[in-house]
């Protein structure tokens, strides 16, 4: 098992599997469906060109479910590595929802949007909208440039995800990376392990099941991130 110091540089990747853990159903299920909706009707700029009002009714549903939420033991394990290596740490998440940022991770990259977040198409502001007004299914004007309609700050199908430059700058430089509650499908998040071999990194794996990536992973650890990884994070940093 890897040891790591204050001064080793880690990038942890975390997916669906991390906050299913806390009741949050992941984002393809079995039948193909993304909470009984085809992804191709509420997840690309398209379907909300095509009908605005199913998209924004479907994302104030998943914004709503955020408040009946908690962050799990893996969560806060995070939290605890964090705590240990300060700036030499990097949390990046596939997930949209808040449960990193609850469970008190600071160094956060949310490569895919944020539920809590609005965004301006005209001016491109963003908001964290979570009080009950923003929670309905009437849409929500930009307090900014007075435009009627915000949109979900969420990165769909056929978008760029955020802060690309900055993740590839980091995985990059890092020692250790690690993927927790991640299958290894979704490009670009799949390919950061690429990068991190290359650049020789220690790469470790915590899932349920072995990724679409799993060779990869110098080390690979089956079971939940809840159950695994507090225990975990206590040995690699004693």
């Amino acid at each position: 098992m890897v040891q790591v110091t204050q001064s080793s540089k880690v990038v942890v990747l975390t997916g669906a599997g991390i906050s299913a853990e806390s009741g949050i159903k992941t984002f393809r299920a079995s039948d193909g469906l993304w909470e009984n909706h085809a992804i191709e009707d509420v997840a690309t700029p398209y379907a909300w060109e095509r009908d605005p009002e199913l998209v924004w009714n479907f994302y104030q549903g998943r914004r709503n479910q955020l408040q009946d939420v908690e962050p799990n033991p893996a969560h806060r394990a995070l939290v605890t590595l964090e705590k240990f290596l300060g700036e030499n740490f990097l949390l990046v998440t596939q997930n949209v929802d808040d449960l990193h940022s609850k469970a008190g991770s600071k160094n956060l990259i949310h490569m895919h949007g944020e539920l809590r977040i609005l965004r301006c198409e005209e001016c491109h502001e963003t908001f964290d909208m979570m009080e009950q007004e923003h929670l309905t299914s009437e849409y929500v004007p930009c307090p900014s440039c007075h435009s009627q309609r915000l949109r979900p700050h969420i990165v769909w199908f056929h978008e760029m995800p955020l802060q690309m430059s900055e993740i590839y700058a980091a995985v990059e430089e890092c020692d250790v990376f690690m993927t927790i509650g991640t299958s290894g499908h979704v490009y670009p998040a799949a390919g950061l392990i690429d990068v991190a071999k290359q650049a020789g990194a220690h790469c470790i794996g915590i899932n349920l099941e072995p990724p679409m990536n799993y060779d990869q992973h110098d080390e690979f650890h089956q079971g939940k991130a809840g159950e695994l990884l507090p225990d975990f994070v206590e040995q690699i940093i004693s």
